[in-house]
């Protein structure tokens, strides 16, 4: 999975923004570790790994997917590759029945060529969500981090993302969590850079 492109830390047109639409959520950017938007070119590697990581903690899905890695010769994963595996044996590994069920559809559909990963970086962001979801056990939560965090797209956000509402009700004192027409409020404004407040706000769960 190589990298294609590191973009640097929050530039100020970046910063300066934020600090215009939304003070809340800039007094907390000093406060937080650095992080890049990156890139990477192999999406059927990425989108498995976006499957594994369903609904676990980071540290979890990180332990498991190196586990997957290791299935494939010299950590290669193929389409081809994966099918020839057991799905005992990438149960041993610790992922669930159903998220075998999903890597496996992910796989007969790239080679089927019902999903063309090679023109997946051309197209919009609504697109990409249709697209990936087509595949089982892929919903929109998959497909966004995808965006995020395998295209790098600039302006994302997962209103479905337990943390990042978990995230925002702490930061903005809600008493409980906030429906998504109170997110909206607040995520409209943080426009067209969203997946830099998303990575804000996953990063101040870990503040005290």
């Amino acid at each position: 999975m190589s990298t294609l492109y590191n973009s640097p830390y929050m530039n100020d047109k970046i910063r300066n923004h934020f600090q215009s639409v939304d003070p809340i959520l800039y007094s907390i950017i000093d406060h937080i570790e650095p992080f890049e938007l990156v890139k990477y070119d192999d999406y059927f590697v990425c989108i498995c790994r976006e499957i594994i990581g369903q609904q676990l903690s980071g540290k979890v899905a990180d332990v498991i997917y190196a586990r997957f890695l290791a299935l494939f010769p010299k950590n290669q994963v193929t389409p081809t590759r994966l099918m020839k595996i057991a799905d005992e044996k990438i149960r041993q590994i610790g992922t669930s029945w159903s998220k075998i069920t999903y890597i496996k559809d992910l796989a007969k559909k790239v080679m089927d060529r019902e999903i063309n990963l090679l023109t997946i970086a051309t197209l919009p962001d609504e697109a990409v969500v249709k697209e990936l979801t087509r595949v089982k056990g892929v919903g929109p939560w998959t497909a966004e981090m995808f965006l995020m965090f395998t295209l790098g797209r600039e302006d994302i956000f997962s209103y479905g993302d337990l943390g990042l509402r978990r995230a925002i009700q702490k930061l903005y004192a809600f008493k409980k969590e906030p429906t998504i027409k109170q997110m909206e409020k607040i995520v409209t404004k943080w426009k067209p850079y969203r997946t830099y407040a998303a990575r804000i706000l996953w990063k101040s769960l870990e503040l005290p």
